[in-house]
C-alpha cells in the first residue's frame, strides 16, 4: 500500500475508533496531501457525510485550477453521491483501495474521463467486510444494494 493509500486507511481506522463507518480518504495535490477526511454519517448524524465528502469539505476553499491537479484516494469505490463531487470539482485522478465490498461508480467517474485506479488491497477488503458483517444495519440504511 502506497503513502497516499496508508494515509487514507489511517482515516478509515479513525472513523471506526469514533463509532463510525471506516470509510477514509486524503486529498493530494503536486505530491502533499491538502486534505483528510473520514466517513461521519454515524458519528455526525449527516446522510451526506461520506469520506469522499468529509475529505473535500476539509480541503476547504480553492480555485477551481486546483482540483484539476489533485488525486483523491479513497479505500473504498465512491457512491454515486461521491463519484459526482469528483467529476463536479474535476479531479482528474482517483485511487480506489477497494471495489469488492461495495462496487460504487468508477465508470460513472471514467466516463467524466477520471483515471481511475483500483487497487483491492486485502487489508481494506478484510477491514470493510468485518465492518458490514458486524454492522449490517448501520451499513443497509445508507447506500448498500
Amino acid at each position: 500500500m502506497d503513502v497516499f493509500l496508508q494515509a487514507a486507511y489511517e482515516e478509515a481506522l479513525l472513523g471506526l475508533k469514533e463509532g463510525g463507518i471506516p470509510i477514509g480518504g486524503v486529498l493530494v495535490h503536486q505530491g502533499k496531501i491538502v486534505a483528510r477526511g473520514h466517513n461521519r454519517r454515524i458519528q455526525l448524524g449527516n446522510p451526506v457525510l461520506h469520506g469522499e465528502i468529509d475529505t473535500l469539505s476539509n480541503a476547504g476553499r480553492h480555485p477551481a485550477s486546483f482540483y484539476r491537479e489533485c488525486t483523491l484516494y479513497t479505500t473504498l469505490s465512491p457512491c454515486i453521491m461521491c463519484s459526482g463531487a469528483i467529476a463536479l470539482y474535476k479531479i482528474p485522478r482517483v485511487v480506489i483501495g477497494e471495489d469488492v465490498n461495495f462496487p460504487g461508480e468508477p465508470e460513472f467517474l471514467r466516463s467524466r474521463g477520471v483515471n481511475v485506479s483500483i487497487v483491492n488491497d486485502p487489508d481494506l477488503i478484510a477491514m470493510m467486510k468485518k465492518y458490514i458483517d458486524e454492522n449490517s444495519d448501520v451499513w443497509n440504511e445508507d447506500i448498500a444494494e
